[in-house]
């Protein structure tokens, strides 16, 4: 999965929901708009505070930008002790 573009997929559909452009968002957010094009292009992976300034700026939830966005942890291997000398 790419992150940065199921994010931007998602804001982009939020921010049409808006019915806002990119000048108008980036203006509401404090965020370049070049940053917002990059963004919802999939060209970069937004940080927390930009989430938080942008999910603000559209009102809707952090989450609702992060929609598809799944962490799933690795397997986890279980140390052990063996005698010295044993590789």
């Amino acid at each position: 999965m790419d992150i940065a573009a199921q994010f931007g997929d998602n804001l982009v559909r939020a921010r049409r929901s808006a019915d806002m452009s990119q000048d108008e968002l980036s203006v509401r957010a404090s965020v370049h708009r070049t940053e917002i094009s990059q963004l919802e292009r999939g060209l970069r992976i937004a940080r927390i505070d930009t989430l938080v300034k942008i999910s603000g700026s559209l009102e809707v939830n952090p989450s609702d930008l992060l929609v598809g966005i799944v962490w799933s942890p690795g397997d986890v291997r279980r140390g052990q002790f063996r005698e010295q000398g044993d590789g």
